[in-house]
């Protein structure tokens, strides 16, 4: 039997009951006069758009930011929970959090039930601060007709939600799960679970959203979003959800790590359940999209930058929230209007593409005119630069042309000294071609001692890889040739200072001392650049594993345990044919590493290594480790068994050599290893590549044993 209620007790809930009646009756006016306390730092941190070259005035670059958040819709309160539903939701949410049911069909029982009590509170859960992560989470549980359920009882509010600090990414959720429903319509193929719906609707509105497909539930979405693209653009929540709408209608990968880049906020938070779907091959490849969202995208880029003109758009373009949404716009309308649709794309001049760059390329070759302006003021600029990267990477050949001859050619080497400028720099040389590749590789080899001075190591890696997709072979030589010089001239200098191995007493006696997370960050791009170099064949390969052969045993080590980046580097070795003329650099480099095998395989990047030596074949032509040495790994760490068993990586080191293999059946172990060698370097090779490998060898057939030659040579004598 329940406690009865006590006075005090009945005296605090009619105070709480008369707080929320007077919150729910003040929100808007309050809401209207105050400004929300948590838009506040970012607005403070929005950079002047004054300070570029040839950029407008303090008070024009005001008036276009203001034009961006004024005349904003309202944003709707849709009510709060009652204390009694917030602790049963609140409740639900942490048990599916702990997923701790007795059995699956308890656990789907609850899920019905928690559906049931969410039935028309969808709203108040998606703008709640401590229930917006159970609606993400029923989202995720949701089947198809869930989440066209849930479609509808968000219609007609979008445009209030997307604009919650909390809604936001409920709709986000929504949209991304219900992306590979679209497709799969499209193909006519709609997979529903087996058992019925665990939200319970009534005869009519169940009737209606099993017609309605999820392509027009999207189109009806969008129709909210029609008359305010212009200040989604800027919102701080909406501008995100804008993205993700964008890259569902694009039909672009969901899964893919450029995209997840673009969609997730650095403080987002990874919301996850158990029991959801799994990524599927929709989610992690182009998604089939019906032509209306083709249309749907061309006419959001075309409503989004309506009402700008150059000046607007150069603002925009250096806005912190806007510049994200703007790249993917360009980015999307350089690949609808300019490449699936060359002929429309060149005769229309009013594309987003030559709204930024006006009558471009001729005018690329003005220095007076608007897009050369546009250029100059972005290329310096810490956010104009990343749309600048976006319009290199996608714009067409000729525009591509222009701005090479007229900007970058040139000033390549000022360029890639620049800590902003070096990144649309390396958009530049991934398109050059081989001749304008040699021309800015002569023109940096200069400065590559100054570009090792400032730790722009990345410009190195990309001009190796440049190098070697290009054939630009002598200039591989004259780039490895600078390194080293930069270095000091020593060959052996090369991965000890890269990847900062040791200190540099040079570093100690300057002024400006870097912090610990930046030595970290350097060190992690110079195993960059010695992994590009292994990689590169030649002379940077010939370089870099000369200096790992003659590192000591305990910096060997250090490299293999230091970061996943350093790891790499190791690994690069181990995977890379050795070098001319360094025929023994495998033998030598897991020569070194054998003694400290058991340390290795406890280490959280080390035991990669090991799990790395056991495929390296014992007679490569390439790259090759005799037998004995993995006899010799192998038994080092049989001697450590009670140790690599304790630890995670310990026992994957043990499941990868089949210690316990070794320990019973010594003979099979030899076997499986031998098997793991397999015939050299023909193991590697794929069935087109052994078929023309045989076709060099002249077709010759392979040895018989003896009996059966026998048997041949007999067969023949009987027919003569």
């Amino acid at each position: 039997m329940p406690k009865p209620r006590t006075k005090r007790q009945a005296i605090r809930d009619e105070r709480k009951k008369k707080r929320r009646e007077t919150h729910e009756a003040n929100f808007e006016e309050r809401h209207s006069k105050r400004r929300r306390v948590e838009d506040e730092p970012e607005e403070s941190e929005q950079p002047a758009y004054d300070d570029a070259p040839g950029g407008e005035g303090e008070g024009e670059g005001e008036a276009h930011e203001q034009t961006f958040h004024n005349n904003g819709p309202e944003k709707e309160f849709f009510g709060m929970l009652a204390d009694e539903e917030q602790e049963y939701f609140r409740h639900a949410d942490e048990l599916l959090e702990l997923n701790q049911f007795p059995s699956a069909e308890e656990r789907d029982v609850f899920l019905q039930n928690v559906y049931k009590e969410a039935k028309g509170k969808e709203l108040k859960l998606a703008s709640s601060q401590s229930l917006s992560r159970l609606m993400e989470r029923l989202i995720l549980l949701s089947n198809t007709r869930q989440k066209k359920q849930i479609f509808n009882a968000f219609a007609s509010h979008f445009l209030s939600l997307v604009q919650h600090r909390f809604a936001s990414h409920c709709c986000e959720t929504l949209f991304l799960q219900s992306a590979p429903v679209v497709t799969q319509e499209l193909g006519g193929v709609i997979p529903e679970p087996k058992d019925e719906d665990n939200m319970e609707v009534d005869e009519g509105v169940e009737g209606a959203e099993a017609k309605a497909t999820m392509e027009n539930l999207f189109l009806l979405t969008l129709d909210e979003f029609e008359q305010h693209m212009g200040f989604l653009l800027t919102d701080r929540f909406g501008s995100h959800t804008l993205r993700v709408l964008l890259v569902v209608l694009s039909g672009r990968p969901l899964d893919d790590a450029a995209t997840k880049t673009l969609l997730k906020s650095k403080k987002k938070e990874h919301i996850s359940v158990h029991g959801a779907a799994a990524p599927d091959e929709l989610s992690q490849q182009l998604r089939a999209v019906p032509e209306s969202f083709t249309l749907a995208t061309k006419k959001i880029i075309q409503d989004a930058v309506s009402g700008m003109d150059f000046t607007a758009l150069r603002v925009l373009a250096k806005h912190p929230t806007g510049n994200p949404l703007l790249q993917l716009l360009l980015e999307l309308d350089i690949s609808l209007n300019h490449k699936s649709d060359k002929a429309s794309g060149a005769s229309s001049k009013d594309t987003l593409l030559y709204r930024l760059l006006p009558d471009a390329p001729a005018s690329l070759s003005d220095s007076t005119s608007q897009a050369a302006d546009f250029i100059n003021s972005m290329v310096y600029d810490q956010i104009g630069s990343r749309l600048l990267e976006t319009l290199l990477t996608h714009c067409p050949g000729k525009i591509f042309k222009a701005l090479s001859h007229n900007f970058f050619g040139e000033r390549i080497a000022t360029y890639v000294r620049n800590d902003i400028a070096s990144y649309p720099a390396l958009r530049v040389l991934n398109r050059f071609s081989k001749d304008d590749l040699v021309e800015a590789v002569k023109k940096i080899i200069p400065v590559v001692p100054m570009l090792v001075t400032k730790a722009r190591y990345n410009v190195l890696k990309t001009l190796f890889e440049r190098c070697e997709a290009r054939a630009a072979y002598e200039e591989k030589a004259a780039l490895t040739k600078a390194l080293t010089d930069a270095l000091g001239g020593n060959p052996k200098d090369l991965v000890p200072k890269l990847c900062h191995l040791v200190e540099d007493e040079s570093a100690d006696k300057a002024e400006f001392q870097q912090t610990p997370q930046n030595k970290t960050a350097i060190a992690a791009h110079g195993a960059h650049l010695v992994t590009a170099m292994l990689k590169t064949p030649g002379q940077p390969s010939k370089v870099a594993q000369k200096s790992l052969t003659s590192l000591p045993a305990d910096l060997l080590f250090q490299l293999a345990t230091q970061s996943m980046a350093t790891v790499n580097v190791v690994l690069a070795a181990l995977a890379n044919p050795a070098a001319p003329q360094n025929d023994f650099f495998h033998k030598a480099l897991v020569g070194a590493l054998a003694p400290r095998a058991p340390d290795l395989a406890q280490s959280l990047t080390g035991h990669n290594v090991v799990n790395a030596i056991v495929d390296i074949p014992s007679r490569g032509k390439e790259r090759s480790v005799p037998f004995h040495l993995k006899q010799t790994v192998m038994a080092s760490l049989a001697d450590h068994e009670a140790a690599l068993r304790e630890s995670w990586f310990g026992r994957s080191v043990w499941r990868t050599w089949k210690g316990d293999k070794w320990k019973t059946r010594r003979s099979d172990w030899v076997k499986w290893a031998k098997e793991v060698d397999g015939p050299g370097d023909e193991t590697t090779l794929k069935p087109w590549e052994k078929r023309k490998l045989e076709q060099q060898r002249g077709g010759q057939p392979r040895p018989q044993p003896r009996k059966e030659r026998q048997e041949k040579v007999e067969v023949e004598e009987d027919g003569e």
